[in-house]
């Protein structure tokens, strides 16, 4: 198990939930919470025990921007000598980790409680599922710190709630609650925060549990990086070798004969080795 600084994991019934651990500073975003980050979606990738992927916050906040402690020059790389840290010069540590959860092979769903802001709310939208507590608030507050929106949410965040939301919560940069959030599509439901962690799992296993583990892979892919595409065309040259595919491995035949056996099915196939070889920017290529 990865030794985490920023977050506490646990396994449960499939179930990996992740929940950072930082309460005293309202689990604001650092350097650590970056290589745990994207420690976490490789670990969960390679473990064919775990169909979906929890996070969560601990205390007042599911993630309330970046840590501060800083002061000014905080988004200033060069000053705090953070290049390395961050993967090489102007290379925005909440896009790797947006871009990483984007690649993630099992779905990945937030029960965002209390705050969310910044890139507490970015990292979020690369999420398939958003659940959120009743008392709980966003902010795209960037604009109001003198900064840009950032982790890719210049692409994600028109895409699920259309440009004018977007706009409107980009240029004031207020904190909005959670009613807010979810007439917009931001997150999916509301919950008391008691039960916010249950709703996230029972989501999950909602999601999983009967399906296919390399099909629900391939279906993330298909859905988000088909957002990606220009044309259907493109879309069907990718599905249609995706849907080959998945009709040659053994998977296919133990569905049917569930279905036709009124059975729950038992898929072998893992995505850590049936998983195809994939290049989204070309031709797949599957072997």
């Amino acid at each position: 198990m990865t030794d985490f600084k920023t977050l506490d994991l646990t396994m449960d019934g499939g179930l990996a939930v992740a929940t950072f651990n930082r309460p005293e500073a309202m689990n604001t975003f650092n350097p650590a919470m970056i290589a745990d980050l994207l420690a976490l979606f490789d670990l969960t990738d390679a473990d064919d025990g775990v169909r979906a992927v929890i996070l969560t916050g601990s205390g007042r906040a599911f993630c309330a921007g970046a840590d501060l402690s800083g002061g000014e020059d905080t988004f200033d790389y060069d000053k705090r000598g953070q290049t390395e840290d961050i993967g090489g010069p102007d290379r925005d540590g909440g896009g790797m980790v947006t871009l990483r959860i984007f690649r993630s092979l099992k779905p990945v769903l937030a029960a965002s409680n209390g705050a969310a802001v910044g890139i507490g709310a970015t990292m979020q939208l690369a999420m398939d599922w958003r659940v959120a507590a009743t008392d709980s608030r966003y902010g795209f507050v960037f604009a109001r710190r003198g900064v840009t929106p950032e982790a890719c949410s210049g692409w994600f965040l028109p895409r699920l709630v259309g440009v004018p939301k977007a706009l409107d919560w980009t240029y004031s940069g207020r904190v909005f609650g959670a009613e807010e959030a979810l007439a917009a599509g931001l997150v999916q439901s509301l919950h008391a925060p008691g039960a916010l962690l249950d709703a996230a799992k029972d989501k999950a296993l909602e999601m999983t549990a009967s399906s296919a583990p390399v099909s629900v892979a391939l279906a993330r892919q298909l859905m988000w990086q088909g957002m990606t595409m220009a044309h259907p065309m493109d879309m069907h040259r990718v599905d249609s070798r995706v849907f080959a595919a998945r009709g040659r491995g053994n998977d296919v035949r133990e569905g049917i004969a569930a279905f036709r056996e009124k059975r729950e099915a038992s898929y072998p196939d893992t995505v850590s080795a049936a998983m195809p070889l994939m290049d989204w920017a070309a031709e797949p290529d599957f072997r």
